[in-house]
């Protein structure tokens, strides 16, 4: 295996890392799977469950891009809130998008509870508004879901109670979820492809694809072996590349970074985040964090927009992370790591066909835990003969980014520079 894990916390505390082969052989299956991401091993795990026999092929190892290296967090919602999608879609359609956040969600928890994975699931999400308006916003979200929708596990914290819970000035009061959570991200990938492949998957690391015929059934080829497959799912997302050039206009590759300080020890970590919930801002350019099962702190904070990550990323991070907590200043950084992740214009997740026997999900732009999970249970349903779900998402339209695939970036790192701005502003 020529591809190693980046040197980060999750690696370092990796379980279960299976000792895989590459594929180099020619077969013949009804599902290949192109990526061992979240979506990939979601979709290979319920291909699996119905009786199938999935192949997932995979360019460096499972888990090793955002899947393995993000915040951690598990949200309750597809990226927006319920009261944007009903501005955006209307209320029978943001009621109907609600119905499958709820399930993404319990999806991944069932999961981990089935197959007994050991991720540090642990509940509830803080949602920190960085802005005096932002607190309003958050205390009229969690009314409109408890009145709207009956959602009682989301309540509105004031600023007071907010400085109890976290042990920053920097908050103007914020949102709990007690239905989130937050878990290590890299192990409920390995426990997932782990349950996968129990249930006759089959998956090949360092065995990048390298073009996919029109046919069908269509053949994969790597640079070692060859599948042919009645179905083919791209799980690619910010790894997409040019792989599939009809589709990747529509999302853009950004990377974000995260550090771990050196363990807190019991009590210093309870000072900081008193109840162990993970914890995620208003800012456009979000920090997120929160507390490792041995009391350090792991803070996300900060992104950039090009193929390359910073030359200093514990540095880089450090200084969002001494904005929030300044107390901090002489604490060490033992990892510092980044990722690449996929956002959408509409920062909605795009769903679709490219022909009847090749389908895709990416772009879930920071939510992907629980909707890219989501995304392989969908497309599970689709290739079995049951689309309804996965064409609700299909059909919700999305755009391209301004300039294609090689203008896009000016464009995104100007937008993203003005938000960036904005967030400095009182």
């Amino acid at each position: 295996m020529t591809s190693t894990y980046p040197n980060s916390y999750y690696a370092a505390t990796a379980k279960g890392v299976p000792a895989l082969t590459r594929l180099e052989e020619d077969i013949t299956c009804d599902v290949c799977i192109i990526g061992a991401g979240y979506t990939g091993l979601s979709a290979a795990l319920h291909l699996a469950e119905k009786g199938y026999k999935p192949i997932v092929l995979e360019a460096e190892r499972i888990g090793w891009g955002a899947s393995g290296r993000n915040g951690g967090q598990l949200g309750t919602t597809l990226r927006k809130d319920q009261s944007e999608l009903e501005a955006r879609y209307g209320t029978d359609m943001a009621q109907r998008l609600w119905a499958l956040a709820q399930d993404s969600v319990a999806t991944v928890k069932s999961i981990i509870e089935r197959y007994k994975i050991d991720c540090d699931l642990t509940p509830s999400i803080l949602h920190a508004a960085w802005k005096r308006k932002d607190a309003g916003d958050l205390e009229e979200e969690a009314a409109h879901m408890r009145e709207a929708y009956g959602y009682e596990k989301l309540r509105y914290v004031p600023r007071e109670e907010m400085r109890e819970m976290v042990a920053s000035t920097r908050y103007w009061g914020g949102a709990l979820d007690e239905g989130a959570a937050h878990l290590h991200p890299l192990n409920f990938a390995l426990g997932m492809a782990a349950a996968a492949k129990e249930k006759g998957a089959r998956i090949f690391e360092d065995s990048r694809v390298l073009d996919i015929s029109e046919s069908d059934p269509a053949r994969i080829r790597t640079a070692h072996g060859t599948v042919t497959a009645s179905h083919v799912v791209i799980a690619c997302n910010g790894y997409l590349g040019k792989l599939e050039s009809r589709v990747n206009g529509y999302i853009m590759p950004i990377n974000n970074f995260i550090i771990a300080t050196e363990p807190l020890g019991a009590e210093g970590a309870k000072a900081l985040i008193r109840d162990n919930v993970a914890v995620a801002d208003t800012k456009f350019v979000i920090d997120y964090y929160r507390l490792s099962p041995d009391g350090r702190l792991l803070f996300g904070g900060g992104e950039n927009y090009s193929p390359n990550f910073p030359k200093d990323i514990a540095a880089f991070v450090r200084k969002p992370m001494l904005r929030v907590f300044p107390q901090l200043k002489d604490v060490r950084i033992d990892y510092a790591w980044g990722g690449t992740l996929a956002i959408t214009l509409s920062r909605m997740p795009q769903f679709g066909r490219l022909a009847p026997n090749r389908i895709f999900a990416h772009g879930y732009s920071g939510q992907g835990i629980n909707v890219a999970t989501l995304a392989g249970k969908l497309i599970a349903e689709t290739v079995s003969g049951t689309a309804e779900r996965f064409d609700l998402l299909a059909g919700m339209k999305t755009q391209k980014f301004p300039g294609g695939t090689l203008l896009r970036y000016p464009g995104l790192v100007a937008g993203m520079l003005f938000y960036a701005m904005k967030d400095r502003l009182p």
